[in-house]
């Protein structure tokens, strides 16, 4: 498709901006792509936080034999047999005018490097989604330590997905694997993919002329290539080239680590955004616009069509930035947690699943995660209006419990649409939320005295039964509100 037949399908300007709407969330997904060996960064397992401890009473976190390969350790063996992954079943293609969900991934790829071979893992993992009907926005930022369970492969970190999807030919690779993964994690559906290559980044950047960076306080960045030097960045408003772009939003070091990072990538990102919405960039933007269509073209690689991205690009470029909302998973929203993997000692961190999911509903949801209407309201009430179908599953040996829980949560105001047997038996109460249900799931934590980050578990599955499954254990059992 040359530039002539493009333009006469859609303006220029929209096309222009359509080419680099994924870019402008994107930009800093190559993050940590080093080439060559003078740009291989240490490999980070987090910031260091005190009380960090082995210890947890849940045995899915206290593996030792996890298959997973770590950076900086000898060459792994790929998963052998090859391990039974669902299917890549991806939610339906998006329908124009519905919220559309995007994963950004940066690979961690050492092309040539010395100590790191093998398939690459997702360094970055930024979710993007956009509402046309409430002309909203959201990013969020996921840790690439987060330990999380990988369909089909058990518990590792969330940044192997995309290498164990890829080394295993499963289908749709490593993205598909990935999106699944963080689908099950966050629990809002993922449609679509994007990676960027580190040229088209840099590349991208230098066409835009500079782009807007508030840097946050005085440091130094060490921008890649040879013979390049620190260069010191004030606090406050820089125009930074793709290079420097680059170099600020690797930067980890930093008493805030990943999370520090990743807040500085998505201010790159809107910086970006900034930069292409300019008026008086339009001429720069037109004159480079074959360069700009060839480097995309070349450096992303990405399951939306063109006209997705068309389409993509038009709401994007009219989304205020008022309404682009912000996140990060942060050190508040998991822990701490020591495990060997490959016989070694690796830091990680657990989600706390409730807390994510406030930061999801803020960002997914027009409404944000409490509306107004809603601050200072019953739990119990928030929880009735929510309208979640749960599921109750009897996992204990004590006859009708799953009957009588039915009982008393209808008697709430719950609508209890399956009571059975579980298929297993917990050592302790678990709920599983299918999709969504903050308000229910807030309310649960307290009815049944749930550990957050270990009893509530998210496995978004829009063809469930269920919004919500809750496994009966022998903790309920014994102590219970119930008449």
């Amino acid at each position: 498709m040359n530039m002539t037949s493009i333009t006469r399908r859609f303006p220029l300007r929209w096309f222009l901006l359509a080419l680099v709407s994924l870019v402008l969330f994107a930009g800093t997904m190559i993050l940590v792509r080093n080439i060559v060996t003078s740009w291989c960064l240490s490999p980070l397992p987090g910031i260091a936080l005190t009380g960090c401890s082995g210890g947890v009473s849940n045995p899915i976190f206290s593996q030792t034999n996890n298959p997973t390969p770590e950076p900086g350790l000898p060459t792994p063996d790929l998963p052998t047999p090859a391990p039974v992954a669902p299917a890549a079943e991806l939610p339906p293609a998006w329908d124009g005018a519905s919220r559309v969900n995007v994963l950004l991934l940066g690979l961690d790829s050492y092309d040539g490097s010395a100590d790191r071979s093998g398939p690459a893992r997702s360094d970055t993992m930024i979710l993007l989604t956009l509402d046309p009907k409430s002309n909203t926005a959201g990013i969020l930022s996921i840790p690439r330590d987060l330990w999380v369970n990988i369909p089909g492969f058990g518990y590792g970190r969330i940044n192997t997905a995309y290498m164990l999807g890829d080394a295993n030919k499963l289908p749709g690779g490593g993205p598909a694997l990935a999106m699944k993964t963080v689908e099950q994690v966050i629990g809002v559906p993922v449609q679509y993919y994007a990676q960027i290559e580190f040229a088209a980044f840099v590349k991208l950047i230098d066409l835009l002329g500079k782009i807007p960076v508030e840097v946050e306080k005085n440091m130094y960045i060490d921008p890649m290539g040879p013979g390049a030097d620190e260069i010191f960045l004030s606090r406050g408003w820089h125009m930074l080239g793709g290079v420097e772009a680059l170099a600020y939003a690797r930067l980890r070091k930093t008493e805030g680590g990943d999370v520090d990072r990743a807040n500085r990538q998505q201010k790159v990102i809107m910086g970006i955004r900034q930069r292409v919405l300019e008026p008086g960039n339009f001429p720069v933007l037109i004159a480079s616009a074959p360069e700009i269509y060839a480097t995309i073209q070349d450096g992303i690689n990405t399951n939306l069509t063109f006209d997705q991205i068309m389409r993509l690009g038009m709401l994007a470029a009219n989304v205020p930035e008022q309404n682009i909302k912000r996140g990060i998973i942060n050190y508040e929203m998991m822990l701490p947690y020591n495990v060997v993997v490959n016989g070694t000692n690796q830091s990680v961190y657990k989600p706390i699943p409730d807390k994510i999911r406030e930061l999801r509903d803020e960002i997914f949801t027009a409404q944000g995660a409490i509306s107004p209407l809603a601050q200072g309201a019953d739990a119990l009430d928030l929880a009735r209006q929510e309208g979640a179908k749960i599921a109750i599953y009897n996992g204990t040996y004590t006859a009708g419990l799953a009957q009588k829980t039915a009982d008393y949560l209808r008697s709430l105001g719950f609508e209890v649409v399956i009571v059975d047997s579980a298929s297993n038996f917990p050592g302790a109460t678990i709920v599983v939320d299918r999709r969504g249900r903050p308000y229910a799931l807030r309310y649960f934590k307290e009815l049944f005295r749930l550990d957050a980050a270990i009893q509530i578990q998210s496995d978004y599955n829009p063809d469930a039964p269920a919004d919500i499954e809750i496994i009966l254990g022998p903790d309920w059992a014994a102590s219970n509100p119930m008449p």
